[in-house]
């Protein structure tokens, strides 16, 4: 079994080689403003070769205190954010009914937009194999159709994401001191109902995963 540092190195390894992958092109963090992506970003910080481009969904349903955190900790490490939103016409008449639609319209859209208008070629994201069946198995690269997507922390788990965070004095949203295990939207988002980290996650949204990736969602 790998140790966290081992992990750590072969994360750090991919991400030095993410500005010669993007080219002319960009990179940028997908941040949501959770405990995973903000690992990402401390350690993309570490060898990025310029200005941190970070990449934020604001779907208008996400809590108040992830948006508060996420300025909070733009300004303190002096992030390029670029928060993306969905247009007025894609929003859905009822936000979360139809699950794969809603997602579809508040985040694959709105990403697919600032990926192409920032020039972005390659996008870090903080998923995990160990989240959800649908993330087993995938590769720490991936093509996306138009850029590439990294996954750097792909083979860490919930304790080694924690074990960096604590170890290295990172903030995170206040809301993983209130039962949350993993953050998303307010309406499909409940405090962890049991032994698995996304158990307070939306389960219809959860069991469309592969649906939501082939759409473009990551």
């Amino acid at each position: 079994m790998q140790s966290l540092q081992d992990k750590r190195e072969a994360s750090l390894a991919l991400l030095a080689r993410a500005a010669d992958m993007a080219g002319a092109g960009r990179v940028a963090v997908a941040w949501t403003g959770g405990k995973d992506s903000t690992v990402v970003l401390d350690l993309w910080r570490r060898v990025c070769p310029g200005p941190v481009l970070a990449l934020n969904l604001d779907t208008g349903h996400k809590f108040p205190e992830i948006v508060a955190f996420r300025d909070r900790l733009a300004q303190s490490w002096g992030l390029e954010l670029h928060v993306a939103r969905p247009e007025p016409g894609d929003v859905p008449e009822h936000i979360a009914q139809d699950r794969l639609a809603c997602c579809n319209a508040l985040k694959v859209l709105p990403l697919r937009r600032a990926v192409a208008s920032l020039g972005v070629s390659v996008l870090l994201t903080g998923i995990r194999a160990d989240e959800n069946p649908a993330r087993t198995g995938l590769s720490h690269q991936e093509e996306r159709g138009g850029y590439v997507q990294l996954n750097p922390i792909l083979d860490w788990t919930e304790m080694d994401v924690w074990a960096h965070i604590t170890g290295n004095a990172l903030p995170y949203c206040e809301l993983y001191d209130r039962g949350y295990r993993s953050l998303g939207c307010v309406p499909c988002t409940r405090p962890a109902q049991g032994l698995e980290e996304r158990s307070g996650r939306d389960a219809q949204k959860e069991a469309r995963m592969d649906q939501l990736r082939a759409l473009g969602y990551f």
